[in-house]
């Protein structure tokens, strides 16, 4: 009997908690997803993010690209993210994980962080934020900088580099020549 007690309880709070993490982020202005492994890599290749790189990732949900860019590719990365539950998550994988020296997790709505110190921005964000992001990346980023989006291009912009069946595009602030390591050649 006090099992069956404490069991429903359980029960409940465990569905409620599973049911917050997959459609809370829709309160915060879009749904959550997690980017496939091959999407991730393909993301970090196109951009072609290396050790002098700060990477930017808005919406980092629970941290697919940043630590993959800090511990395989030895990027600095920023991870912002606006959701509690995911921001506990990243937090706490920074924590525990290797490569923390170079991770940052900020807790805010990607259009009020600074972009200008990074060198890369990874997004995988719905249309509208896409339309919205657009003229903050224009006033934000440094010439040469690097934007890879997943599933949703940006609005205007042409980009350097795609993958259409992976959803993946690259993008160069536009009118700057690709680095000399060929990154962003199709």
């Amino acid at each position: 009997m006090d099992l069956a007690l404490w069991l429903l309880p359980a029960l409940l709070l465990l569905i409620v908690g599973i049911a917050y993490f997959v459609f809370a982020s829709f309160l915060f202005g879009a749904g959550y997803q997690p980017a496939p492994r091959a999407v991730v890599s393909a993301m970090l290749e196109f951009a072609d993010v290396g050790p002098n790189d700060r990477l930017f990732d808005l919406g980092a949900g629970t941290g697919a690209i940043i630590f993959r860019a800090a511990r395989e590719r030895g990027a600095s990365a920023v991870g912002v993210e606006v959701e509690p539950l995911r921001i506990l998550i990243l937090r706490l994988r920074r924590a525990l994980g290797p490569a923390r020296d170079r991770i940052e997790v900020r807790w805010t709505n990607l259009y009020q962080v600074d972009l200008r110190t990074a060198t890369v921005v990874a997004t995988f964000l719905w249309p509208e934020a896409m339309v919205r992001l657009r003229p903050k990346l224009e006033r934000e980023l440094a010439p040469g900088s690097r934007v890879v989006s997943h599933w949703h291009p940006i609005p205007g912009w042409t980009a350097e580099r795609s993958d259409p069946a992976l959803r993946v595009y690259l993008y160069r602030w536009p009118g700057h020549p690709p680095s000399p390591s060929g990154a962003g050649q199709p």
